[in-house]
């Protein structure tokens, strides 16, 4: 279809990978989908990166994306899981880019902030503010899901404006100013 872009944005996890799909149509974002791949009955971590990147080739497959935008590890209390995450969002990447798919790496605290004005927002922010952005009803069973949605419509506000997220908020009251159209 001419005048749309397809966006798969991806929540890396070794439990929990989070999927989220939208069309963005004559500059306007549309969920088309959103799921989780449950990996937690998995015990063999290298069985866990060969589903990842099956699955992962699957939704591409299926859905046919543009581009993939990952969201990045970020350094916690452990190191470890930093290495688990990476090796996560290796595999989501090779099932992107044996397709052809352009890849783009988005850290959470830039998502947050693009989608909600607050780089420390809760999940449960982000979730809301995705069902305000996308005019639809969430329910999703784990917020991994509105996770990637979000690194997703990261993605597409940065195309559409690449200052976005580039600077913080300082009240809602600023941020609900400076961006009329993203709140009702």
């Amino acid at each position: 279809m001419a005048g749309r872009m397809r966006i798969i944005g991806i929540d890396p996890g070794t439990n929990l990978l989070g999927f989220g799909v939208i069309d963005v149509v004559r500059g306007e974002p549309v969920l088309v989908d959103m799921d989780v791949l449950d990996l937690r009955k998995e015990a063999d971590a290298y069985a866990k990166l060969q589903r990842i990147c099956l699955e992962i080739g699957r939704v591409c497959d299926t859905y046919r994306p543009d581009v993939m935008a990952l969201e990045s590890p970020f350094l916690g209390k452990n190191a470890q899981v930093i290495f688990k995450l990476g090796r996560a969002q290796g595999a989501a990447i090779i099932a992107a880019v044996s397709r052809g798919i352009a890849v783009h790496e988005y850290a959470p605290r830039k998502a947050k902030v693009a989608i909600t004005g607050n780089g420390s927002a809760s999940k449960e922010q982000v979730a809301n503010m995705i069902s305000r952005l996308l005019k639809v009803e969430l329910n999703p069973s784990h917020l991994d899901a509105t996770d990637a949605v979000a690194i997703a419509l990261c993605h597409h506000f940065q195309l559409k404006n690449p200052l976005a997220g580039a600077k913080s908020s300082s009240s809602w009251e600023k941020f609900v100013a400076d961006n009329p159209g993203r709140v009702k």
